[in-house]
């Protein structure tokens, strides 16, 4: 599994506790350049600890899934390292595993979650997930950072994005290709201590938004393309 991090030296010992007490342990931790002492903390609860010092959400996942550990892994799952997701369901949604390629935590199908989402997150969510309904037809609820995919679904959506855009980008694609995906209804809470880089400041939070649309622009630019090459060739082969 892999927990992409900056500065979460308040937190990240829990969610490795945590983790490990469901029976996860090959657990990566991928610091982004923290300055407080997340990575000793990491690695005296037991994770192993990689550095991706070039900024970027997508950037330390990928950084992630360059490793040995995830490379040889069938399934991956990306958790969050500040202690806001509940991981007391972690069983069930492994359970999910031989129905699905692709599972999301989501944080809107429960109370609990949608009280403690920032008007900001939900603004996020509100965005992303009507534009991906809008382009591919699939209407998600949530835009979680909690989820848990096939290694080999995962290289199939060909990720590009190296920043915020990673998690759109990736239900998106996974609409596009018709993966067998679900989400899973879970609780939610606040950050367990640090500082939110999205959703805690006005810059984050309109940054956020229009990484969100850009990254669906290309992607509909994308699927326009794609179309327009399958009609030409279409129209080719009936010409003959």
């Amino acid at each position: 599994m892999i927990i992409p991090v900056l500065d979460e030296e308040a937190a990240i010992a829990s969610v490795i506790n945590a983790l490990q007490a469901k029976g996860l342990n090959n657990i990566l931790v991928v610091d982004n350049g923290s300055l407080d002492r997340t990575i000793p903390i990491a690695v005296l609860s037991g994770a192993t600890v990689v550095v991706e010092l070039k900024r970027g959400y997508g950037r330390a996942c990928w950084r992630g899934l360059e490793t040995t550990a995830a490379a040889r892994a069938d399934w991956i799952l990306f958790c969050d390292g500040d202690g806001s997701d509940d991981l007391s369901q972690l069983p069930e949604m492994l359970a999910l595993r031989e129905r699905f390629d692709f599972i999301l935590w989501n944080r809107r199908g429960t109370r609990a979650g949608r009280s403690h989402l920032t008007p900001a997150q939900n603004f996020g969510n509100w965005l992303a997930t009507r534009l991906i309904w809008l382009g591919w037809g699939y209407r998600y609820e949530d835009l979680g950072p909690l989820r848990l995919i096939r290694r080999q679904a995962l290289d199939s959506l060909a990720m590009t994005d190296r920043g915020f855009g990673w998690t759109v980008e990736m239900l998106a694609k996974a609409a596009w290709q018709g993966l067998r995906f679900c989400e899973l209804p879970v609780g939610y809470r606040t950050r367990q201590g640090g500082r939110s880089k999205i959703s805690g400041t006005l810059c984050g939070s309109v940054q956020a938004g229009w990484v969100i649309l850009s990254t669906l622009m290309k992607l509909y630019l994308q699927k326009i393309g794609e179309t327009l090459c399958g009609l030409t060739r279409r129209l080719r082969f009936v010409s003959r």
